[in-house]
């Protein structure tokens, strides 16, 4: 039983008012709220056990350590990875996507090597590609999704060519929530000699996750979207790939021994992780993956899914409302306009005035956005804790927009 009570009871923030109404929170694409557990462990490690980590002998340092380490272990367990040396700390999927460009791309990627990427890609996923675009000619090869949102499998297999090094790709939208068949596409491009990224910013948190079972050379994840601190996340990278790839950050941890004339390298994950790192955000996302997995990850899809189905049926009711994406595979995240001349600012101001969190823009989704031909949306996300009361409110707010803006 999924007993959303007492989920709901477990984040103080959904007792609040915003602007004199129940805060109804539907912008967990951009970020979640934090569980209790999460406060109370970020609170317990600076008041009562803060220290470096890797550093000391002393009775604070081994404790920061042990419990920072453990993370490594937790995330392996939540991503259903065979060994948490292949898990790597990062501040979050951002980060872990520069980290393969710049430690695994850069130096095995020459002008003309091409790397596949979707049109539904967050900026995260795109920039450092481009980056390698203007430094080093590498070529970027865009799939299209379809009239409903989709991406076929096939057309981003078939776009594979002897040039292609990398397939980067998400597991599911942030914009239009569609699910994306990663596994396929893993196991065409290894039969095709090519590495695959998956950004699980959003598929991890909304779906069971095997990285074993996706196959994918790198998975990269965000805490703070997994209900964590931000700066916190981590990506999986399988050795082979790990033995293929330099150092990107330079610093502290990351070292065997430096001398004037030579430096010699930790192994991995230590090889990647320079300097001190957020020591409290890790044991925060640590708390909070295990709070997902004591929940049961097919429980929270389960009352997404159900939840999803029924703010689509609120919301396809709305004869001037615009939503983004009509995926049979669609998840809990729905991008809208209104008919007329309603931007989407402005929607989101006037929700905000009934207590509804949505986010507006182009949700660092540029190319998307121009795909659809619009350069802003509005997007409400659902998460483990919203109720279909909420969807109701969203649905009241939006008849109060159309009324004003019609």
């Amino acid at each position: 039983m999924y007993d959303l009570e007492k989920v709901r009871a477990d984040f103080p923030i959904l007792s609040r008012e915003v602007n004199g109404k129940p805060l109804v929170y539907l912008d967990n694409g951009a970020s979640a709220q934090k569980p209790q557990v999460v406060i109370d462990a970020v609170t317990k490690a600076y008041a009562e056990e803060y220290s470096n980590v890797h550093r000391g002998l002393h009775y604070l340092s081994n404790l920061a350590t042990e419990k920072y380490e453990g993370v490594r272990g937790i995330v392996a367990r939540f991503l259903g990875a065979k060994d948490e040396d292949e898990i790597v700390f990062t501040t979050g999927t951002t980060q872990g996507i520069n980290l393969v460009a710049y430690s695994w791309a850069m130096p095995n990627l020459q002008a003309g090597d091409e790397i596949i990427l979707s049109v539904m890609e967050h900026h995260a996923n795109i920039v450092p590609w481009h980056f390698l675009r203007e430094r080093q000619g590498v070529v970027l090869k865009w799939v299209d999704v379809d009239a409903n949102g989709d991406l076929d499998p096939q057309k981003v297999i078939d776009a594979i060519g002897p040039k292609t090094k990398l397939v980067a790709i998400t597991q599911m939208s942030n914009v239009l929530g569609t699910v994306v068949d990663v596994k396929t596409i893993t196991q065409a491009a290894h039969d095709k000699g090519v590495a695959v990224l998956v950004d699980g910013s959003q598929g991890s948190v909304h779906m069971p996750v095997d990285v074993e079972d996706i196959g994918a050379d790198f998975y990269a994840i965000t805490g703070h979207k997994l209900y964590g601190p931000s700066g916190s996340g981590a990506i999986h990278i399988r050795k082979e790939r790990m033995d293929e790839m330099i150092p990107f950050f330079g610093g502290g941890d990351m070292i065997r021994e430096v001398h004037k004339d030579e430096i010699t390298y930790a192994d991995p994950p230590m090889k990647f992780e320079a300097g001190t790192p957020g020591i409290v955000q890790q044991i925060g996302m640590g708390v909070a993956l295990e709070y997902l997995m004591e929940l049961g990850m097919e429980n929270v899809a389960a009352h997404e899914k159900a939840l999803t189905a029924y703010a689509r049926q609120k919301l396809d009711g709305l004869n001037w409302l615009n939503v983004q994406g009509h995926s049979a595979t669609k998840g809990g995240i729905f991008s809208f306009t209104l008919q007329g001349a309603a931007h989407a600012h402005d929607i989101s101001t006037v929700l905000d005035k009934k207590g509804v969190a949505v986010r507006a823009g182009h949700h660092c989704a540029g190319p998307l956005m121009d795909h659809l031909g619009v350069s802003a949306t509005c997007r409400a996300s659902f998460g483990l804790y919203n109720t279909t009361q909420e969807v109701d409110k969203l649905v009241e707010a939006l008849e109060l927009c159309h009324d004003l803006f019609d």
